[in-house]
């Protein structure tokens, strides 16, 4: 590797800074490593061939190598590339909160012998200083090295507590974390000569901690019988005859640059409590200047690691997460009548188009044993896995209307079933139809906007009258509606979400803009239909982004004697006179 006197500080605000030391040239940064990256970030804002860092005669040089939305270089875009100066703040794509900053200085733990010079002047130490000295400060350099290695968390922590003993002659060290009601719980325990010590079985002085997260710096108590009153009495401290404490909070500490108006320099810090580092013992132990600044550089690292350690998990966390919801779509997708079957007396098509991954509406055709056809249309309160799973439990109730249940009886008691639990804090609102050969329409509606029916070119709304959506009222009732269909009338049933849907200055689509598109296309097949209602909502909206699902069906009775095919999805149906 070339000896360089040069890193770059990863300075992101959504993430701890790191130091990455230009070790070999041109050095390259981009997103992903599979692309040739030296310093590869898995961050979306990062192009994967984004910059390039190269020698010339004039210095190291800066080379925009396809950054989305270029690069600037102390606010000012550049075009191709610019000399690097020390100090140097590189922005991608005008980001404030994805920058570089440049340093022209060495690393400070780039090799061994440069790290015990630094952390000799960081600790005041001088040149004649004692031999015990220097071999403590190479203990801290092992420590430190090892932090960034790839062996367990645990093990790294385990071992910086085992020199953190060595190096302060504590008898205990402890990294203790917050759990989920922001407690800090030990995490990992070890004691001397490197003896791993069960976290559940310490009790570290509270008081002790309290001090050091109160004041947000470090509380070293060298002699515990000359501390106030409160440490002295602390429960934990007599029990365990404890003499010296030290206690060291881990923050992750972000730099805030994209407030607007904040000129260059005033960066906000923002900072997490990730942790503490705790030690103890039962001698009066005096931690001396040289162990508070150790302890300190011991600190930013096990910060660092933790920091790291918790951007790693919560990343795992969105993917499982990520995985799960495609999963549960492709379920919910499945569920969904896919290629309508094809029904002596009727035309029916449908879409469906979740907002999110998964969504809370949907809609079914059956046929039932007495020569009526089924169809519905239900819409979740609510969005996303809660909204998905009601759904899929509703369908599964409904599918008992195949067996010849009475609809009105089976809405009542999903009604009942849903108010009697009340955790569950959904309510579904649903319109469903019977279709007898001869065109009688028989339907129960809950709460679910009216459909559209087209008679001869002229829509009208199937009903006018409200009711209640299911588990929402205890008290709800429902009943049966009969209405006689006449050949090519065709019925139009829809979610809130296509007449809620916004354009850009949240103007909403409405009925009478659906009433006008269904209107429009009298005489067409129904897949035209749904393509030019579809592309109607769209054109309005302009590719704003929706807050709700958009689900139609559409039906079309037919004459008896006369036979419909229906088509999928993207296909034309068309009726064939027999």
């Amino acid at each position: 590797m070339a000896d360089l006197h040069a890193y770059i500080e990863v300075a992101f605000s959504d993430r701890p800074r790191q130091v990455i030391p230009i070790s070999v040239l041109p050095f390259l940064i981009g997103r992903g490593s599979e692309n040739g990256n030296h310093l590869a970030l898995d961050d979306l804002r990062v192009s994967r061939r984004c910059m390039a860092i190269c020698a010339v005669p004039e210095g190291l040089r800066l080379e925009d190598r396809g950054q989305a939305g270029g690069i600037l270089v102390n606010r000012s875009q550049i075009t191709g590339a610019t000399i690097l100066s020390d100090g140097d703040r590189i922005c991608l794509g005008g980001d404030e909160g994805c920058q570089f900053v440049f340093r022209s200085a060495s690393h400070p733990m780039r090799r061994r012998d440069d790290g015990i010079a630094v952390l000799k002047s960081m600790s005041g130490a001088r040149p004649g200083d004692s031999h015990h000295e220097l071999n403590r400060l190479s203990v801290l350099l092992e420590a430190t090295s090892l932090l960034h290695s790839q062996l367990p968390l645990d093990s790294i922590f385990a071992t910086m507590l085992d020199h953190a003993i060595s190096l302060t002659r504590a008898d205990r060290a402890m990294l203790l974390e917050p759990d989920g009601a922001g407690t800090l719980q030990v995490k990992v325990a070890r004691g001397r000569e490197q003896k791993s010590l069960e976290p559940e079985a310490m009790n570290p002085s509270r008081t002790v901690l309290g001090q050091a997260i109160e004041q947000r710096s470090a509380v070293i108590n060298e002699d515990i019988l000359l501390a106030d009153s409160n440490v002295q009495t602390a429960h934990s401290v007599v029990l365990q005859f404890l003499r010296s404490a030290a206690v060291i909070p881990l923050y992750n500490v972000m730099h805030d640059e994209s407030a607007e108006g904040r000129g260059a320099g005033h960066a906000q810090e923002k900072s997490e409590l990730l942790g503490a580092v705790y030690l103890d013992s039962k001698r009066a132990s005096a931690f001396s200047t040289l162990d508070r600044q150790i302890l300190d550089a011991l600190a930013a690292q096990a910060a660092s690691i933790l920091a790291n350690a918790r951007l790693m998990q919560r990343e795992r966390e969105r993917q499982r997460l990520e995985q799960e919801l495609s999963i549960a779509r492709q379920i919910q997708q499945a569920l969904v009548p896919q290629g309508l079957q094809d029904y002596p007396h009727l035309a029916i098509t449908g879409s469906h188009r979740p907002c999110n991954e998964v969504g809370g509406d949907y809609f079914d055709v059956f046929p039932l044993p007495d020569g009526r056809t089924a169809f519905l249309i239900a819409d979740i309160a609510g969005k996303g896995l809660g909204a998905a799973l009601l759904t899929t439990m509703l369908q599964g109730a409904l599918s008992v209307l195949t067996f010849g249940a009475d609809p009105v009886k089976l809405f009542e008691y999903l009604n009942r079933f849903l108010c009697d639990r009340a955790d569950v804090d959904r309510y579904a609102t649903m319109f469903f139809g019977l279709v007898s050969p001869d065109g009688m329409l028989e339907f129960v509606r809950a709460g679910h906007p009216s459909p559209l029916l087209m008679r001869r070119g002229q829509v009208s709304e199937l009903y006018q009258e409200g009711s209640f959506p299911i588990g929402l009222i205890d008290e709800a009732s429902y009943e049966a509606s009969r209405i006689q269909l006449e050949p090519e009338d065709t019925l139009l049933l829809f979610t809130d979400g296509v007449t809620e849907a916004e354009d850009k200055n949240r103007n909403l689509f409405e009925v009478e803009r659906l009433i006008d598109a269904f209107a429009q296309h009298y005489g067409c097949s129904l897949d035209v239909l749904k393509a030019g209602i579809l592309n109607t909502v769209e054109k309005f909206t302009e590719d704003a982004e929706q807050s709700d699902d958009i689900t139609l069906l559409a039906v079309r009775y037919r004459k008896p004697g006369s036979a419909t095919i229906v088509t999928g999805e993207n296909s034309v149906s068309k009726a064939q006179s027999l």
